[in-house]
């Protein structure tokens, strides 16, 4: 197999660590079997998505303009 180069800015960086996490949690308690390593990457992912909008949502970065 060939190297592979991957550049993710930041926010994907972020949201792929998170997943991570996730999914490495997922798969210590034991809740991802054999073959369904896929399907549960994807909750993962999208777990992980929709943590970092409530985040967004909620939370006002300190380079955001205030209303």
């Amino acid at each position: 197999m060939g190297r592979t180069n991957v550049t993710l800015q930041p926010s994907e960086q972020a949201v792929g660590a998170a997943a991570s996490r996730i999914y490495a949690a997922y798969i210590v308690s034991g809740q991802v079997g054999e073959g369904q390593e896929e399907g549960w990457l994807a909750r993962s992912v999208r777990e992980a998505l929709w943590l970092s909008r409530k985040v967004d949502d909620t939370v006002m970065a300190d380079d955001e303009i205030r209303s």
